[in-house]
């Protein structure tokens, strides 16, 4: 672990998230409907952070939760519905659990650029292994392709790695996946999405080289060979 990691509660400056019907519906249109999530699936959500994803997760229904993070400083901000379902620990010494068991969705939101690429591709690997027959693993990135991603991927020092579209379906192969779709997430007003929806067909027709995926970050749906 790097040493940044000391102070990284105070560079982030934990709270306790919201859960506006705003934000639920974010959630939906990002997360549960891409990934066909259902409340009766078992879900592991890795390098959880303040808990809003898990605390939304319980308000769909979901009971079959593990959550986990390895700063147990975000013990203080977890959401009280999420509280029971979060393990403090290093998620690769929790993915080495036995009896962690199998799960049918897996979450790894903006944790991936955190790990080299060897250690990252040991990290999917490591959860392949605890995912059940038909599972999905849903993670997002900083998507270093696009002008628009370098402040997200440069503008925190515990990042390690940087993905493209074509580089996260080189990771998904290397570690036994299939990327099933990457996706832009939604941000902004609807006035904000359209005009950067204009802009960018734009800076693709103008382009001799535009990037498959111009937003800020990227998700990508994977799936087990």
């Amino acid at each position: 672990m790097s040493d940044f990691y000391a102070s990284y509660g105070r560079f982030k400056q934990y709270a306790t998230p919201s859960l506006s019907a705003k934000i639920m519906r974010r959630m939906d249109l990002e997360i549960w409907e891409p990934a066909g999530c259902e409340a009766g699936q078992r879900f592991l959500e890795l390098g959880c952070g303040t808990g809003q994803v898990m605390a939304y997760l319980v308000a769909k229904g979901v009971k079959g939760l593990v959550g986990a993070d390895h700063d147990h400083e975000l013990a203080k901000v977890i959401p009280e519905a999420a509280r029971p379902y979060f393990h403090q620990g290093d998620i690769r010494d929790i993915l080495a659990d036995e009896q962690l068991g199998l799960f049918d969705r897996v979450l790894l939101l903006d944790v991936l650029e955190h790990f080299t690429a060897h250690d990252g591709r040991e990290l999917l690997e490591a959860i392949r292994r605890h995912m059940a027959p038909g599972a999905k693993l849903l993670l997002k990135v900083p998507n270093a392709a696009s002008p628009w991603g370098i402040q997200y991927q440069h503008g925190d020092l515990t990042h390690l790695t940087a993905y493209t579209p074509l580089s996260l379906r080189q990771m998904a192969e290397a570690s036994g996946f299939e990327l099933e779709r990457f996706y832009a997430p939604l941000g902004g007003s609807p006035r904000r999405r359209i005009t950067e929806a204009l802009l960018n067909r734009f800076l693709a027709w103008a382009l001799t080289s535009p990037p498959d995926l111009f937003s800020a970050n990227m998700y990508g749906i994977l799936k087990a060979r």
